[in-house]
């Protein structure tokens, strides 16, 4: 396709937020330009891809002519509505981001509504549509119309709805207009029915329907939010971090994505650039754990009954799959977009995942744990959830002992991981505990010997004498944050003199062998560990709000390791971008790094939230 006539440079991504229908998501920046939307569902083809190409991927922006003095960007307090206000001596305007939710089990229609408005003085408005079908690999054509514009590619066909008077520009559309106090204009991108149905069904939508649009958004986010039944000290994060997992969940199977966004680089100009867009068994596990801990049980239900499905589509030899595309999908295949320069320059720009075909043994634990909650906390789990599970359990008795990718997916061959080992022991173990309560039938003899030997062969070959540490995999020195979980699963106890010698080890900092740097936790050292890929990342978000969970279930008995837990925290609140949302990791800076915003980082803030208040208060 012919390259961008709004060409910007890239912006940093923490400069973004989101706004979505559970379908899919459009992340926007705080100069109003949506700069990655995929369409009609998370893992479509994007239609603005300028996150990862700024001159050939399309954007669609609306800001102020001539730039705005400064501006200013948040939501509508408890919703997943975003306001970007532009703020100027001649005036103020805001613009209104939403995608209404459709009903519960219906396709319904994906809808990304851009409401502008000035709101004193008068403001001047520039608008540029530059849509870049299949990740920019279509070319389309752009039919102006007087209800707005048409775009229609050989996939999909988008209509933008408006009363305001556009022109071509390009392949795309631009528009100037002047808005008084007071007065709105309303923008609405969705898609067109297919041909012999062209422009002429495009609606322009008056603007008491949007108005009502929004106020039913704002009204379901606010019904949605009321159910969590966390009061505690964090409370704005907690919600903030529970209405951006809601986001991420693709409703109409109850999947998790990873991330809405793909290849957005770990460290800037470096290789490490993944595809999240797809739902990987951890994530659906942590995300039922981490709802049931503040009352959205419903929601838990959801992602439980996902994670049913796939255990209905176990492997002929007993195993699962690590990771699904967001339908259930099997097969993501991945591939390599050689056309875009990538975010930054930072090549390649993947879609797809093939770590889909990795062994990954850590899956077994953080499903059973899930399981073993739900059933707790949730609803019993069913007969035939249980026959799934319980195959399963048979499949990780005999199989644990085989080496596998780890959690971090390494690229770099298979090894005798410890966390894998320990998770597989957290299978084993809630699968015991499950069948004792439920009195449910299961080779009972088969699962307690290998639990146990897991736990002998742990304490053995994953603690380092040296290093006075557990370390990554067995014969390693490398430390690894993944350790970190073991006072949270119960597989260690948190003031056990090795855990807590493991933990003072991690703390050290990163130049002194340890793996902390300011406040934040790198997942291992990458310059001393061979995982296939070029040296170089970010301090990973996720194992950073471990260590404080690990810290504050040791602070329990040692007053100075809570309070250390409460600083670690706090800080790491800071670290969230304006909006309060998390990417991946983060940079020497603070910047953001990895795909934005990342479902674990924010499960890890819920449960870490949860379980720091409980020991302040006690």
């Amino acid at each position: 396709m012919a390259e961008s006539c709004c060409a910007m440079p890239y912006q940093p991504i923490e400069n973004y937020g989101i706004v979505g229908n559970m379908r899919t998501v459009a992340l926007i920046s705080t100069e109003g330009s949506v700069d990655w939307f995929c369409f009609p569902r998370f893992d479509s083809p994007s239609v603005f891809g300028a996150l990862l190409d700024s001159r050939q991927g399309g954007r669609f922006t609306i800001a102020p002519k001539p730039r705005a003095a400064s501006h200013q960007q948040s939501y509508r307090a408890e919703t997943n509505v975003l306001i970007t206000r532009f703020l100027s001596p001649d005036g103020t305007g805001e613009v209104i981001d939403f995608m209404p939710v459709p009903a519960p089990g219906t396709k319904g229609e994906c809808r990304l509504i851009r409401r502008v408005q000035a709101t004193r003085g008068t403001v001047a408005w520039r608008l540029e549509c530059q849509p870049a079908f299949n990740y920019g690999r279509d070319a389309h054509r752009t039919e102006i119309t007087a209800q707005g514009a048409a775009f229609y590619s050989p996939t999909l066909n988008l209509s933008l709805a408006t009363r305001v008077p556009l022109h071509q520009q390009g392949s795309g559309v631009a528009a100037e207009f002047v808005l008084e106090e007071g007065q709105v204009s309303t923008f609405v991108l969705e898609e067109l029915p297919e041909p012999p149905a062209r422009a002429a069904s495009i609606t322009s939508r008056p603007e008491g329907e949007t108005d009502a649009l929004l106020a039913q958004t704002v009204a379901y986010w606010h019904r949605w939010i009321g159910k969590c039944n966390y009061a505690g000290r964090w409370r704005e994060m907690v919600h903030r971090s529970a209405l951006a997992l809601e986001l991420l969940a693709y409703e109409p199977t109850g999947a998790v994505v990873a991330a809405p966004t793909t290849s957005l680089p770990e460290r800037i100009g470096g290789e490490r650039n993944w595809d999240y867009r797809c739902s990987w068994m951890r994530d659906s596990a942590f995300t039922v754990y981490a709802l049931l801990r503040i009352g959205l049980t419903d929601e838990a239900d959801r992602f439980m009954n996902w994670l049913e499905s796939r255990c209905n589509e176990i492997e002929p030899d007993g195993s699962l799959q690590t990771v699904y595309g967001i339908d259930g999908r099997r097969l993501l295949t991945e591939e390599t977009l050689s056309h875009w320069e990538g975010y930054r320059s930072s090549r390649p720009v993947r879609i797809g995942n093939a770590a889909s075909r990795q062994l990954q043994l850590d899956i077994y634990g953080e499903l059973m744990d899930a399981a073993y909650l739900y059933n707790k906390y949730g609803s019993p789990v069913s007969s035939e959830l249980w026959g799934g599970l319980r195959r399963l359990l048979d499949w990780v008795a005999k199989n644990w002992q085989r080496q596998d990718n780890g959690i971090w997916e390494v690229r770099g061959g298979q090894q005798h991981f410890v966390y894998s080992k320990m998770m597989c022991w957290v299978a084993l173990d809630r699968g015991l505990r499950l069948a004792a309560k439920r009195s449910l039938p299961a080779d009972l003899d088969q699962w307690l010997k290998a639990r146990d030997a897991i736990y002998e062969q742990i304490l053995t070959q994953g603690w380092n004498a040296r290093r006075r540490a557990f370390v990554q995999s067995y014969g390693s020195n490398a430390l690894d944050a993944s350790c970190l979980v073991m006072p949270l699963v119960f597989f260690m106890s948190p003031n056990d003199p090795k855990m807590l010698s493991t933990l003072d080890a991690i703390c050290r900092p990163l130049p002194h062998g340890g793996l902390l740097s300011d406040g934040m936790v790198y997942r291992y050292n990458s310059d001393e560990t061979k995982d296939g890929l070029e040296a170089g990342e970010g301090a990973f978000n996720m194992c950073t709000f471990w260590l404080v969970e690990a810290l504050t279930r040791a602070g329990r008995t040692d007053p100075a390791r809570l309070e250390q837990a409460r600083l670690l925290f706090e800080k790491m609140l800071a670290q969230a971008n304006h909006l309060g949302l998390y990417s991946e990791e983060a940079g020497p800076c603070g910047e953001a790094l990895g795909n934005f915003p990342q479902a674990l980082t924010h499960l890890a803030l819920i449960t870490a939230a949860v379980n720091l208040d409980r020991a302040l208060d006690e």
